[in-house]
């Protein structure tokens, strides 16, 4: 979504936006590939479930965007809105292994280095936003900014209580 969000004719001048999305989402693809080739046919099968339906809402989204909406203002608008919404979701979505952490006093599964980017990555798209004043990109990286810095906190709690040695049992209980 943020691919079409930096396009000319959705938003001017956000090349910095497609270029880099686009990037990443080569990188997905060659993922994907490479998930197809090693992965059994019902795994695959559920992923190409959820790809048929991500482009047909994608498809929808882009096809009302350009039919309905006429001015680069209002197209920003509703792409921007739905870029948001799904940062925002995908920002969320660590907040299961935060309860995790919290719950065992334990970082065992909650990557470090993971934590640590997806906070650097927040910071630089909110200082772009900040310079672009562009406040679609703005509001879902303030979130994800500050679920980043939570972790981090977390992890900075609880990386000494940690047991690096439990098994997969003991987790596997947990959860039961």
């Amino acid at each position: 979504m943020w691919c079409i969000y930096g396009l000319p004719f959705v938003h001017p001048d956000s090349y910095l936006v497609i270029s880099i999305n686009s990037a990443g989402l080569i990188i997905e693809l060659i993922y994907l590939v490479i998930f197809f080739i090693y992965s059994p046919f019902s795994k695959r099968r559920k992923i190409i479930i959820a790809l048929v339906i991500e482009t047909i809402f994608f498809v929808c989204v882009v096809v009302i965007t350009l039919q309905v909406f006429h001015t680069t203002k209002d197209r920003s608008m509703i792409i921007g809105i739905l870029c948001i919404i799904f940062n925002i979701v995908m920002y969320a979505s660590p907040l299961t292994v935060m309860r995790m952490v919290i719950r065992t006093k334990s970082v065992k599964y909650m990557p470090f280095a993971l934590s640590l980017v997806n906070f650097c990555d927040t910071i630089v798209w909110m200082i772009y936003s900040l310079l672009k004043f562009d406040v679609y990109i703005l509001i879902p990286n303030v979130l994800g900014a500050f679920s980043g810095l939570v972790q981090l906190i977390l992890y900075a709690i609880y990386y000494r209580p940690t047991q690096w040695d439990t098994t997969a049992r003991e987790t596997q209980l947990f959860y039961a």
